[in-house]
């Protein structure tokens, strides 16, 4: 870790609560959100997740799975994902969640009017910026845990509640 926990301290709790109580809470909070109160298909939302978590190397990310009412995504998802210019393991709005999720955290001067034609063929404008957001906290949190080592230790709030 790049950071120093105390010994016995939990290091997710004490960096998202303890060092930044003005700021780590309402980010933990925000980051629940994304997960508790996404309206997006399980299929678009973890496409997208998991674009960002292998752009950011985050460990744990890339290995967690969104469970919806039992639901999660089969174990190939995740190399479909990578190959999301050329697989068929991926529908429309999955392939373009996760071409989204990359070109956002990569290209975004480059996401063109021909691109925002596909995208808004396939999602509404709310559901767009709903998954703008998505990729934002999932780019800003995740790569803050990969940055600070604690990617090894991170549990996603919505996991323990």
């Amino acid at each position: 870790m790049r950071v120093d926990i105390p010994e016995g301290a939990d290091p997710i709790m004490h960096v998202w609560g303890t060092m930044v109580p003005g700021i780590g809470p309402a980010a933990a909070k925000m980051s629940a959100k994304v997960y508790e109160c996404s309206t997006l298909g399980l299929r678009e939302f973890e496409a997208a997740r998991l674009r960002i978590a292998q752009i950011n190397g985050c460990l744990f990310c890339q290995d967690w799975r969104t469970d919806r009412d039992g639901e999660t995504v089969e174990d190939s998802f995740p190399d479909a994902v990578t190959a999301w210019r050329t697989t068929d393991a991926l529908d429309t709005r999955a392939r373009l969640a996760a071409e989204y999720a990359e070109r956002f955290a990569l290209d975004h001067h480059g996401l063109d009017d021909a691109f925002w034609a596909r995208m808004k063929a396939a999602y509404t404008d709310a559901e767009i910026v709903e998954l703008s957001m998505c990729l934002g906290s999932w780019i800003a949190f995740g790569r803050l845990n990969r940055v600070l080592g604690l990617d090894t230790a991170c549990t996603l709030p919505a996991a323990s509640s």
